[in-house]
């Protein structure tokens, strides 16, 4: 595209919308502008940012923002709310047919700050803050005092709310990070995502992916290690890092192919699954599934983490929602066991029940409802330390191991990690031409 079009340009207010270029593609670019009395929104800028979202739709072109909004004018009374409120409408209409990408500049408040919540990836600037309920409202309802950082800052979330993916610079740096991400992603959802040429033989040995395993089964590593050796030219591009970091959400290429990678992290948590992480992998598996860039899942884990608190929380209703996202993903799937998967969680990520295309496991996987020690436990409680001994390395030897899985079908092939980036390459060529019929319904009913 030479020049940019457009949209509305004589109408007046804070936000602007053209369909231009970002790094190469057209998008349609809408940007509030905190010059024009702080990046209100009267009815006009409301309308404007529909059109916007709207001429994604209709063009099939990704929906870019820039914003910084003190909220609803004050001065445009109730039209500025129904200005609002037609833009969040349009912005759902947009929500799984194009991508949703924004990037927070600077403080951003009440309506707007909702729409942060409706995108699929939003980047905010070290300037950046954004909350429903400033800290004056908070001051007068509770009695805290609170400053607007600590309230809805960048590091607030980033590591606290999951509403930012990652924290850059400046609008450039934002800007060009969410390309990045758009570079893995289709303009639309009837398209498929770009392919990237890459010089990475797709036979490739990863000899280094299980050289990062531990001796000790409890001792820990950086399963990034393992991703950046499965992808091309060990390029990973982490999004969500700081939030729930006991999972991995990652985007990349394998074969020149997009990819999300879904990964346990033993790093934190040992790579077990909380609340934020299942939300967490349940938002990446939806936006993969919606742009159909096929999963890759790397499965570590010890099972659900335990605690009054996270019951409390509602660790059914949010632990449901990984399963749903799982459950529900049609795009191709891929999942390598490489160390522990015991009880539900092994479930949750991407098992065989669940639907996958493509099971592998290292020689290292176990597939179990729990550790060898904790079903000694539980199986022999009333025997002596010498007998659940001589029971625990009984269990460990019969069951925990890839085999016993990959005699009763739930395990496609044990492979060894050298030959990791191979044979998720050859999976995803078996897969391409893969498609699903989706029952006829107006959507399903499953956890948010």
């Amino acid at each position: 595209m030479t020049s940019p079009v457009v949209l509305a340009a004589g109408v007046p207010g804070s936000v602007s919308a053209a369909i231009t270029d970002l790094a190469g593609r057209p998008v349609v670019l809408v940007e509030v502008d905190p010059s024009t009395r702080r990046g209100a929104l009267d009815a006009d800028a409301g309308a404007t940012l529909a059109l916007a979202a709207d001429a994604a739709l209709d063009a099939r072109l990704p929906l870019v923002g820039v914003v910084a909004s003190s909220g609803a004018d004050v001065h445009a009374g109730v039209a500025a709310l129904h200005g609002w409120g037609t833009a969040a409408r349009s912005f759902a209409r947009c929500s799984g047919v194009v991508p949703i990408l924004i990037a927070v500049t600077g403080p951003t408040l009440s309506g707007p700050a909702l729409l942060l919540g409706m995108a699929d990836v939003v980047v905010m600037t070290e300037a950046a803050s954004a909350y429903v309920v400033g800290p004056g409202a908070v001051a007068s309802f509770t009695g805290e005092q609170v400053e607007p950082l600590s309230l809805g800052g960048p590091g607030v979330h980033t590591a606290q709310t999951g509403v930012a993916a990652a924290v850059t610079d400046d609008e450039d740096g934002a800007l060009e990070l969410l390309a990045s991400v758009l570079a893995h992603l289709p303009d639309h959802c009837d398209a498929e995502p770009p392919t990237w040429p890459t010089s990475d033989p797709l036979d490739r040995l990863t000899p280094e992916a299980g050289d990062v395993l531990p001796a000790s089964t409890s001792g820990s590593y950086d399963v990034l290690d393992v991703a950046r050796a499965v992808a091309d030219e060990g390029e990973v591009l982490e999004l969500w890092g700081a939030w729930a970091p006991n999972l991995v959400t990652a985007l990349a290429t394998v074969g020149g192919r997009a990819v999300g990678i879904v990964a346990n992290q033993p790093l934190a948590l040992a790579g077990s699954i909380d609340i934020s992480a299942s939300q967490k992998g349940a938002r990446f598996v939806g936006l993969c599934d919606a742009f159909n860039v096929p999963l890759l899942t790397l499965v570590d884990t010890s099972g659900f983490f335990p605690g009054k608190d996270r019951e409390w929380r509602g660790m059914i209703r949010h632990g449901a929602q990984l399963v749903a996202a799982y459950a529900r993903a049609t795009v191709p799937r891929i999942c390598v066991v490489l160390r522990k998967a015991y009880g539900g969680a092994y479930i949750v990520m991407d098992s065989k029940t669940m639907g996958n295309d493509l099971c592998l496991a290292w020689p290292t996987a176990e597939l179990a409802v729990m550790g060898a020690r904790q079903a000694a436990g539980v199986l022999h409680r009333r025997a002596g330390p010498e007998v659940r001994a001589a029971k625990e390395a009984e269990y460990a030897a019969t069951l925990l191991n890839p085999w016993t899985a990959a005699e009763r079908g739930y395990v496609d092939a044990v492979i060894h990690p050298a030959d990791t980036r191979r044979a998720v390459v050859n999976g995803l060529e078996m897969l391409r031409s893969k498609r699903e019929d989706l029952p006829r319904r107006a959507h399903d009913n499953l956890p948010l």
